[in-house]
């Protein structure tokens, strides 16, 4: 087993070292935390180049009759319609597969679907003071 030459007694010569290891290698879960931390870089300064663009809520609406037309038919009869169908195939396939998780999912289902123009209205209408 031949040994490091640098690690001997001898004087350690660079040119015996091959460029694998004196290069920072990009592994994969490397390159995904400096991805990850770029991005969260960037993002910081543009919200701190542009804190009046951070402003949610505001403008749109030309779509206001499409999302009012959505958030009817999600809370209207045709939204309880589907939620009940979600729990019924939940049930089907609960009863299937032996499993109660997947009549959970399907009560999950049908009521995320009920509640998400509440969620939505509450996530995008939420903002904070700009000093």
């Amino acid at each position: 087993m031949a040994s490091h030459p640098c690690l001997s007694s001898k004087p350690c010569s660079t040119s015996s070292r091959t460029a694998e290891s004196i290069r920072f290698s990009l592994t994969p879960s490397n390159r995904h935390g400096l991805l990850v931390a770029t991005l969260i870089g960037v993002g910081i300064a543009a919200l701190a180049l542009a804190p009046e663009a951070a402003v949610a809520g505001t403008g749109g609406t030309e779509f206001q009759a499409t999302y009012d037309m959505l958030i009817s038919w999600m809370t209207g009869l045709l939204g309880r319609i589907i939620a009940i169908a979600f729990i019924i195939v939940g049930l089907i396939a609960g009863v299937a597969r032996q499993s109660i998780l997947s009549f959970a999912i399907g009560i999950a289902a049908g009521l995320g679907l009920f509640m998400a123009p509440d969620i939505i209205d509450a996530v995008v209408s939420a903002t904070l003071p700009i000093t």
